[in-house]
């Protein structure tokens, strides 16, 4: 993407929720694509959600540290090829860490460690529902990490998936971080932009990885 005339600037869009732009540097963002793709080979590797009512996700996911369906945790893919969930690793909580003193202050970094991750994968086409992230025992902040295309962002408040909410342009690199009174915010992807990726970075669609502490 061309130079901007203005440096995009963090910004805090609800009580504990903020947005810091180009948080991962270049050389972090080809580290993270690398390691997605081998976390995405089988055994329990990326696949597709299916939803209790019967459909599916358009983004699909893989698991570390837990494995999520909805609505729970899992050591193994039990909705997927039941293999064992592949291990969280220090050095993405120690990652995540640092993003919540970043973006929240010192203060705010939980005393748990980060010890799962869900990594989403949108193509062209794929979106993602209003949502909560409520199925951990932690209310430590929820870190979430942008690779490849741009996204609409969608975050909402903790009452209902409709109105107030605020749409936030995600790029790759981009740190969004939430916690506190938002921690159970709900959010979503409603639209991604294809071919905005950074063509160095070598990522066709965008990668979301979301780091959380579970609490169990």
């Amino acid at each position: 993407m061309e130079a901007e005339l203005f440096p995009r600037a963090r910004h805090q869009v609800a009580p504990g929720a903020v947005h810091v732009p180009d948080w991962l540097d270049p050389g972090c963002r080809r580290e993270l694509l690398t390691a997605c793709r081998a976390w995405a080979r089988p055994p329990a590797g990326l696949r597709t959600v299916r939803t209790p009512g019967g459909g599916t996700m358009t983004a699909r996911q893989v698991c570390l540290g837990r494995h999520w369906y909805p609505y729970g945790y899992a050591r193994t893919a039990v909705d997927g090829d039941g293999a064992p969930v592949k291990p969280f690793p220090a050095w993405l909580g120690e990652l995540g860490r640092r993003a919540v003193a970043d973006a929240l202050g010192p203060a705010a970094v939980a005393p748990a460690p980060y010890d799962i991750a869900l990594i989403n994968f949108y193509g062209a086409d794929a979106r993602m529902g209003m949502h909560r992230d409520a199925d951990e025992d932690s209310d430590a902040p929820v870190v979430s990490l942008s690779l490849g295309d741009s996204c609409v962002f969608r975050f909402g408040n903790t009452a209902t998936r409709a109105k107030p909410y605020t749409d936030v342009e995600l790029r790759s690199g981009d740190l969004f971080v939430f916690g506190g009174a938002s921690r159970l915010a709900y959010h979503g992807v409603p639209r991604v932009h294809p071919g905005t990726a950074p063509p160095a970075l070598g990522l066709t669609g965008r990668l979301n990885l979301t780091l959380r502490v579970s609490g169990f």
